[in-house]
């Protein structure tokens, strides 16, 4: 295969394997960063309740998109083990040619 070559249906599985590999970890810092910036935007807000209602924004949504993420985690896993699925290998099963 060339480069430039346009992505076989057998590719399928190694784009998924690096997105799961690579969204999740991503996630993870986003949360952190959030947390960070929430945090820190209340210890500067001063006493401002502007200031202070956007650093509790941030906050909340920090913690909304940990608590989806380790939900996605926790069904995925809960699933995995109830169907005896893992997860962890993407397997594609396609007919030969």
């Amino acid at each position: 295969m060339a480069a430039g070559d346009p992505a076989q249906l057998l590719q399928l599985k190694d784009v998924f394997k690096t997105v799961i590999g690579v969204a999740i970890p991503l996630a993870g810092v986003a949360i952190v960063i959030m947390f960070l910036v929430g945090g820190f935007g209340f210890l500067t807000a001063g006493g401002d309740k502007e200031a202070t209602q956007k650093a509790q924004k941030t906050l909340t949504f920090a913690l909304a998109g940990f608590i989806l993420v380790l939900s996605a985690w926790l069904i995925m896993n809960l699933l995995g083990n109830f169907l005896g699925i893992n997860f962890d290998q993407f397997t594609l099963d396609l007919p030969k040619p």
